[in-house]
C-alpha cells in the first residue's frame, strides 16, 4: 500500500506487475470489511483497466508491514501477550489526526485506549465510530489499553 486516506476514501497501490499506481476505492476496502488500510501494508487483489487508469476491483488479503518492537516503546506497542483473548468491540471514537480514540467491548461501558500506532501494526489506518472491531487489551498505567486490533471478520467466525 502506497498510501490510503480514509477521509477521502480512497488511496493507491503500486505493484511490480503494472507500471502504474492502482487505485483502491474505500467501497472495494469495505466488501473486505475495512474501512482503512496501513501504509506500507501488502494488499492481495484484482484490478481492471478503465478510461481513468487502474482500479483495485476486490481485496483478497491484506498484510500488515513489519513493525519492529523495541522495550523502550510504549506499553500499547510492546509484545502481546499469548493469554490475552479477543474480545468484540465497538469503536467509540478514533481521531486520526490526534492520533488515537477508544472502544468499548460489547456490554461493557469502560473505556478502551487505541493508538494509531496499533492500528498500524495491524494493518490498519483508521477507524469509524461505531465500527465492530476485535481487540486484545490489557491494563496500562492509565487505564485499560488495545495491544492488538484486527477486523470484526477476521476473528468473529
Amino acid at each position: 500500500m502506497k498510501w490510503f486516506d480514509a477521509t477521502r476514501g480512497f488511496g493507491f497501490v503500486v505493484s511490480d506487475e503494472v507500471e502504474r499506481d492502482v487505485l483502491l476505492h474505500v467501497n472495494v476496502l469495505r466488501n473486505f470489511g475495512q474501512s482503512s488500510v496501513a501504509d506500507g501494508s501488502r494488499v492481495e487483489f484484482s484490478y481492471q483497466a478503465s478510461d481513468r487508469g487502474l482500479q483495485a476491483v476486490e481485496v483478497f488479503d491484506i498484510v500488515a508491514p513489519e513493525v519492529e518492537v523495541t522495550e523502550d516503546e510504549p506499553e500499547y506497542l510492546q509484545p502481546v501477550p499469548e493469554n490475552l483473548p479477543y474480545e468484540p468491540a465497538r469503536v467509540k471514537w478514533f481521531d486520526k489526526g490526534k492520533g488515537f480514540g477508544f472502544a468499548n467491548i460489547f456490554g461493557s461501558a469502560q473505556d478502551i485506549f487505541i493508538h494509531v500506532e496499533v492500528l498500524r501494526r495491524f494493518g490498519l489506518a483508521d477507524l469509524l465510530p461505531g465500527e465492530a472491531v476485535c481487540l486484545r487489551a490489557m491494563d496500562g498505567t492509565r487505564g485499560r489499553l488495545a495491544v492488538e486490533v484486527r477486523r470484526w471478520e477476521d476473528y468473529s467466525r
